[in-house]
């Protein structure tokens, strides 16, 4: 599933080459995708995009009549393709633009949407999130208020978007391991100088990912429109059973919440 690096990785590709340009035209090959794709959105046509944005894994198309808004799901992506390029099977939304590039929507498993939003209003969607973890308003003090009373696990507690937006489970597992804590640890029961070391890890981990990202924009707006997963020295996601990188102990995989986490029983406590 495209995390948050990949999704700011999506916005920083399409970025240039749509803002300032006009929707000629939009074609809807499949609307069935998560959620309806609603007839408002051919109110685009015409219309030059103001600003793109990103909220949590939402990237938000802004323009006088009112806001698109993209979510790429579990297998969506957006690439930059020429006019001329057939539109294959997975293909279900089209944005002709008017410097001759389309915008192109693939998505094979549907999960993704495409929303509308009306001047002055706000998607339900977005309404309950969390603040933005590379943002000011993810500070030293946040989680550990927010943990209070909490007997959750402190990985689903770092994963929900109420909480933060954006910790998804690839970058759960390699915060908590730099923080030196257990993904299983009741969230309450974790003392706010550990949560201090958290946010830092947290933060460290998701800028250095959409950093890496960066180097990738040449290629994924004229190629695939697929980022993947950076190319990290992740130290415990997807290597259950080998050796810990700092200790050599062998790394525990378990499941929470349907999702793998692996931990090191003696660097984290």
């Amino acid at each position: 599933m495209p995390e948050l690096p990949e999704v700011e990785t999506t916005l920083r590709g399409i970025s240039p080459y749509l803002k300032g340009q006009t929707i000629t035209r939009i074609d809807v090959r499949q609307p069935r995708l998560r959620w309806p794709v609603e007839d408002e959105v051919q109110k685009l046509v015409g219309q030059t995009v103001d600003s793109l944005t990103r909220r949590s894994k939402y990237i938000l198309v802004k323009t006088a009549v009112g806001t698109a808004i993209w979510h790429l799901g579990m297998s969506g992506s957006l690439r930059l393709v020429d006019p001329s390029a057939p539109a294959m099977k997975h293909d279900h939304i089209d944005w002709h633009l008017s410097n001759g590039r389309v915008l192109r929507y693939h998505d094979p498993r549907r999960f993704g949407a495409l929303l509308w939003v009306a001047p002055g209003e706000t998607s339900e969607h977005l309404s309950h999130l969390g603040p933005e973890p590379l943002s000011d308003d993810f500070d030293d003090s946040h989680l550990f208020q927010k943990s209070r009373g909490k007997s959750q696990a402190v990985k689903t507690f770092i994963m929900d978007g109420r909480v933060v937006v954006g910790v998804g489970n690839i970058y759960a597992n390699e915060s908590l391991f730099l923080a030196g804590i257990r993904p299983q640890t009741p969230a309450g029961k974790i003392s706010k100088a550990r949560y201090q070391r958290l946010t830092q890890t947290i933060r460290q981990v998701l800028g250095a990912a959409i950093e890496q990202g960066g180097t990738t924009l040449r290629d994924f707006v004229g190629g695939d429109g697929k980022p993947g997963y950076f190319a990290q020295q992740l130290y415990v996601y997807g290597r259950g059973g080998e050796e810990c990188k700092n200790c050599a102990t062998t790394l525990k995989e378990i499941r929470q919440g349907q999702r793998a986490t692996v931990y090191c029983p003696k660097c984290q406590r």
